[in-house]
């Protein structure tokens, strides 16, 4: 019961959405993933259960009456615990970040701050989507950071990271109707958004081979992400509303994989594709939001 606990705050299948964006960010770079590209993924995956730990612990009053079943509020596991969590896991991805080189940490600071400000005072906000874009953004800048930490390099992965935001963005404005539903406009934009990327990132770039690739990813995308949002659109209940923003997480990680396909790494993105099945084996038997 306990490990299920953890699994349960932690948001276990929520973590393989976690990954792909430090590779995607490499990928940005146009470098090859290292030493120091899985010290940033380390890191990143630190500070993604630090926010998860945190979140839970800010809203263990709001849970009480709206989600009795989570690990805090159902007495699983202890408020204190699961602050010290958060505390443990922020120190130990600083200290992975620092590992990676001056630069990957001059990113992962940012990053820190802006998981520690969403969960304790933007999240309930209108800069709370804005904060949740933006830690995802740093999340894939991180990966460049650390992989090609000179001078500059960071600069290219903008645009990659600007991608994964605008998807982080919808869904977060989505996510925010996840227990009383009765709002078609968020899952609509979240929809229309998706179509946008999908549009972008299918626009022909590279050879044949890595174009197929990428269209094959950008599909995926698109399938997972497109239907529950459409019918959250159609039928804005709590119960679709959680769906469509389970569908927005599980979308996180072909969307990432066509990132790299797009930068022209199919060894990466291929990879990062890999990791679509084994988040959905777990989202079988812990909730992902």
């Amino acid at each position: 019961m306990t490990v299920r606990a953890w699994a349960e705050l932690l948001r276990l299948p929520a973590l393989f959405t976690v990954p792909g964006d430090v590779l995607a960010g490499a990928a940005a770079v146009s470098a090859r993933p290292d030493r120091r590209t899985l010290l940033a993924v380390g890191s990143s995956l630190c500070l993604y259960e630090a926010g998860m730990a945190l979140n839970d612990w800010a809203d263990r009053d709001e849970d009480a009456g709206e989600r009795p079943h989570r690990p805090i509020p159902s007495g699983r596991i202890q408020p204190a615990a699961a602050l010290a969590a958060a505390c443990a896991f922020t120190v130990a991805g600083l200290a992975l970040a620092s590992r990676a080189g001056r630069p990957a940490l001059a990113v992962a600071t940012p990053l820190a701050t802006t998981v520690w400000a969403y969960d304790l005072s933007l999240k309930h906000t209108p800069a709370g989507p804005a904060a949740m874009a933006a830690a995802r953004g740093l999340d894939l800048l991180l990966g460049a950071a650390a992989t090609r930490p000179a001078s500059g390099a960071t600069r290219r992965a903008l645009p990659s990271a600007a991608l994964l935001s605008t998807h982080t963005l919808a869904l977060t404005t989505v996510s925010r109707r996840e227990t009383t539903g009765g709002a078609a406009l968020p899952p609509l934009a979240a929809l229309a958004a998706t179509g946008a990327l999908s549009f972008f990132l299918s626009r022909p770039r590279a050879a044949a081979a890595r174009d197929l690739l990428r269209t094959a990813l950008t599909a995926a995308y698109a399938a997972t992400a497109a239907r529950p949002y459409l019918h959250a659109a159609l039928n804005p209940s709590p119960p679709l509303t959680q769906r469509a923003v389970g569908g927005g997480i599980r979308a996180t990680i072909p969307l990432q994989a066509a990132l790299s396909a797009r930068a022209g790494a199919p060894v990466t993105a291929l990879l990062t594709a890999a990791l679509a099945p084994l988040a959905a084996k777990f989202a079988r038997k812990v909730s992902v939001t």
